[in-house]
């Protein structure tokens, strides 16, 4: 499952389950990059993938301390549990959700 997410529905789109959030901007190259990997892997029905675009959810962003864009945050059941920076191809990433 793949939703956009915003400061009105964040904290329930990340409160169950396993969620990746990507922080995102239109303009950014690798973002655009991991754009498919995120869709194939939010396909698998066993992650949830919410995409937090930075220029229209600066709140959001500055939340989390996002800095640089790609910017991936790993949620279980609600709490935050890892993060990254920049593009990961899907092994990568399903490996990082383990």
């Amino acid at each position: 499952m793949l939703v956009h997410g915003n400061k009105d529905n964040f904290d329930s789109l990340i409160s169950d389950g396993v969620v990746v959030v990507d922080f995102f901007a239109n303009w950014c190259g690798p973002c655009r990059m991991l754009g498919p990997v995120l869709e194939e892997l939010s396909n698998s029905g066993e992650v949830k993938v919410v995409k937090i675009d930075v220029d229209q959810e600066e709140d959001l962003a500055r939340r989390f301390g996002v800095m640089s864009i790609p910017a991936l945050y790993l949620f279980k059941d609600g709490k935050q549990v890892d993060s990254r920076v920049g593009f990961m191809p899907l092994d990568e990433l399903t490996e990082w959700i383990k």
